[in-house]
């Protein structure tokens, strides 16, 4: 259980904030699509839970946990089928950008698997599907795990 581990981001405490700033980068244009790879590997970290390496992730997020779409999609899916990767999460505002690939990596026995997320709880859920609830101390039912990462008043704005 995530209390149980040795993992030093779990030993924070139940309440501490995390601010994570990124700078402006030398390619300002690739920076924004990490943040909903960045989000979720924080939440693997907070979790104690690996992300599956089938996944490939691109999104911009937005303060409220929102996926806003990003560019160059096309390259992105074509490098992580190079490398391998089954599983593509999109923003799904970038659904369209799927028609642009060429039938063998959308379609077929070797076709990528492809899931489009609006908001962060969306790729969460596809990531963390089975590792998601879990019995929270003090509570009378199971709650959601990002319950315990997120502050209860930011949750409803999620």
């Amino acid at each position: 259980s995530p209390g149980d581990s040795d993992n030093p981001f779990l030993a924070v405490g139940e309440r501490t904030d995390l601010h994570l700033h990124v700078p402006a980068g030398a390619v300002p244009k690739d920076g924004p699509s990490a943040g909903v790879a960045i989000v979720a590997t924080l939440v693997s970290l907070l979790m104690d839970v690996p992300i599956p390496t089938e996944f490939a992730m691109t999104g911009e997020i937005t303060l409220r946990g929102r996926v806003m779409p990003v560019g160059g999609v096309r390259d992105k899916v074509l490098a992580a089928h190079h490398a391998n990767i089954k599983h593509v999460i999109l923003p799904a505002r970038n659904k369209c950008d799927i028609d642009e690939l060429a039938p063998e990596v959308r379609l077929g026995p070797g076709a990528m698997r492809f899931s489009f997320a609006s908001r962060i709880w969306d790729v969460l859920e596809i990531l963390f599907h089975d590792k998601l609830v879990v019995q929270v101390p003090g509570l009378d039912s199971s709650r959601r795990i990002a319950e315990r990462v997120v502050p209860p008043h930011l949750d409803s704005a999620l």
